[in-house]
């Protein structure tokens, strides 16, 4: 019934199908700015560390909820504040009157830390009900550290052996290369401004990793197309002619996602919002890295040009 009412209506191009934006003549900038950015994001790493969460460095998290139906945020900061238990972070969780609770580790052992947690509950009073707490010890914490580098790594190399696989071993590079940096400056920004870093930011992390990953092999799949489309185009050329015949999808898939991201992080509530802020963060990061690095460093290890020829070969009969 609708496209009886609009029969002309044939969607609308955001892209000139011949825009021709030259994304090549910069590579050796953008190339030089993102190893600077990951040169930079090792430095704080070593130098500032991380803000590691409860998740990684233990402590106690305990959930309340207010007997008055909401929960009094700002009032809970000020009593808790000075309490000198160190890092007592308090934020919203589910509901209005749900607020998640998270005190570092003590130093003093398990019985510290116990005293510690007493001295909440006791200062929070009748107001709450206590639904939960959970205690991270040194040796968890200390295993979910390594468990989250190891899920990062494995999942790096599991991409870059797909890419391998399905193209050649430049795109694999490429897509290590990117993969790399969008992981190390996510990383850095952390370290900078020392925003906390638990498991959700790991999650965040492998799901960048996916994002980024698509978006490159959907760059060199066209990539691939026009090496034996064109086998006379200079690499540079084609390799910008890719970029552009792709620019499309890869900007409104950005934008389309930013969008969700964006009003998840204001509206999701403080549990999933340092989710969201690493993949804010990192989805802008991987289309960057998608068109100015995985792409470019193919015109610096050049990619052979004659997959048709050999495939033909591979197809034709053998002569007895």
């Amino acid at each position: 019934m609708l496209m009886k009412l609009i029969p002309n209506f044939k969607g609308m191009d955001f892209f000139p199908h011949d825009l021709r934006l030259p994304f090549m003549r910069y590579k050796d900038l953008a190339i030089g700015l993102s190893v600077l950015a990951m040169v930079l994001s090792l430095g704080l790493f070593f130098a500032k560390g991380l803000n590691y969460g409860v998740d990684f460095k233990g402590g106690s998290m305990v959930e309340l909820q207010a007997n008055n139906g909401v929960a009094d945020v700002a009032a809970l900061r000020d009593k808790l504040g000075s309490l000198g238990l160190g890092g007592v972070q308090i934020q919203s969780f589910g509901g209005p009157s749900d607020v998640l609770i998270r005190i570092e580790e003590q130093p003093g052992g398990e019985v510290a830390q116990q005293a510690g947690l007493k001295k909440v509950i006791d200062a929070v009073g009748s107001g709450y009900t206590q639904r939960r707490v959970e205690v991270v010890g040194p040796a968890v914490s200390s295993e979910l550290r390594t468990t989250g580098l190891i899920a990062v790594v494995c999942g790096i190399l599991a991409i870059v052996a797909y890419v391998w696989f399905r193209f050649e071993w430049q795109f694999a590079v490429g897509a290590v290369v990117a993969l790399s940096h969008d992981v190390l400056v996510v990383v850095g920004i952390f370290s900078l401004f020392q925003f906390e870093f638990d498991l959700s930011t790991v999650a965040a992390l492998l799901t960048i990793l996916g994002y980024s990953v698509n978006d490159t092999v959907v760059v060199s799949d066209r990539i691939r197309e026009n090496l034996r489309k064109y086998k006379r185009m200079e690499l540079n050329e084609l390799l910008n002619l890719s970029i552009n015949e792709t620019l499309s999808r890869t900007i409104l898939t950005g934008v389309t996602a930013i969008a969700v991201l964006i009003s998840l992080y204001i509206f999701g509530g403080e549990v999933i919002r340092n989710f969201n802020f690493t993949m804010l963060v990192g989805v802008i990061i991987g289309t960057y890295s998608s068109i100015f690095i995985a792409a470019p460093l193919l015109g610096y290890l050049g990619v052979k040009r004659d997959w048709s020829d050999q495939a033909a070969k591979n197809a034709a009969p053998s002569k007895a």
